[in-house]
């Protein structure tokens, strides 16, 4: 099973690939931190964009875990931009058969962020054909939760 970390983290090293790592303890797993791709904003075209880079990557994964910070109540920008740039270029059910794993890592997250962040991690999967296996937000579920 190839598994693909999409870190959304402007940190690549902060608590957001901590917390993947400890979920994925034992597994070999690549890392792909949005922060070194070029990933324009929708309606944007660019000879050097790279989210096609990103999108194979995904496609040559069996699982794949996006992690992001908890920034101003929801995910962070790195990765709504990557999400809403996969509208229209992603076929829908594109992903059908892969599964999808959410870490989102935050101070002390309120019920309704953590409920907003699932609402679109789990349409984003849905859409896409992911199987969702839901969203990882300490490590005590990440133990619990493993791929």
């Amino acid at each position: 099973m190839r598994i693909l970390f999409i870190n959304a983290s402007p940190n690549k090293n902060g608590n957001t690939a901590k917390l993947a790592q400890e979920l994925l303890t034992g597994k070999e797993y690549e890392t792909l931190n949005l922060i070194d791709y070029k990933i324009y904003a929708f309606g944007q075209n660019y000879a050097d964009d790279q989210f096609n880079e990103v999108i194979t990557a995904m496609h040559k994964a069996d699982t794949v875990v996006m992690g992001s910070p908890l920034y101003w109540h929801n995910i962070c920008g790195l990765l709504r931009n990557f999400l809403d740039r996969c509208i229209g270029s992603v076929k829908q059910n594109e992903f059908s058969g892969k599964d999808l794993y959410f870490i989102i890592q935050g101070t002390a997250p309120e019920k309704w962020q953590l409920e907003a962040c699932e609402y679109t991690m789990e349409r984003f999967a849905r859409f896409y054909g992911f199987n969702y296996k839901g969203m990882i937000t300490d490590s005590e579920t990440a133990i619990q939760k493993r791929p």
